[in-house]
């Protein structure tokens, strides 16, 4: 088991779970304070500690958490982003993960995920991708075969 400190480092002191900053002087007995979350409930994750905020982890509790998308962002049925990151980590591959109604809300949305990824899968290079299709724009992920 990792040390807090080296977990926090490790993350940047971002929260894994709603991707806000943790205070490294909070008290961890405070809802915002650090807390190593060991991600009890996804067992095949290849970080197997993460630094979350004490509330975060004691909301999702053993259950495997949904990283919501921020609701600034124009998206019409978006996909469930650690099942994505799951499957693109085992598999590679290219996965749409959204559709917008126009083109600057998926660009919006792609650099959002591309920013996103980059903390909730470090070492994952993921590549995002705005298409046309059927009178919207597709937003989609890739990484190469792992």
């Amino acid at each position: 088991m990792s040390s807090l400190e080296e977990v926090a480092e490790r993350d940047g002191w971002r929260c894994w779970v709603c991707d806000e900053p943790v205070d490294a002087g909070m008290s961890v007995n405070d809802p915002r304070g650090p807390s190593v979350d060991s991600r009890t409930a996804d067992r095949k994750a290849r970080l197997a500690e993460r630094l979350a905020h004490r509330a975060c982890n004691s909301r999702k509790g053993a259950v495997k958490v949904v990283i919501a998308w921020p609701d600034r962002l124009n998206v019409i049925e978006p996909a469930p982003l650690i099942t994505v990151a799951e499957r693109l980590e085992r598999k590679g591959g290219r996965e749409l993960v959204g559709r917008c109604p126009s083109r600057r809300d998926a660009q919006e949305a792609a650099d959002w995920l591309a920013d996103r990824f980059s903390r909730l899968v470090p070492g994952l290079p993921v590549t995002t991708s705005v298409e046309p299709g059927g009178g919207q724009f597709l937003v989609a992920l890739a990484t190469g075969r792992r």
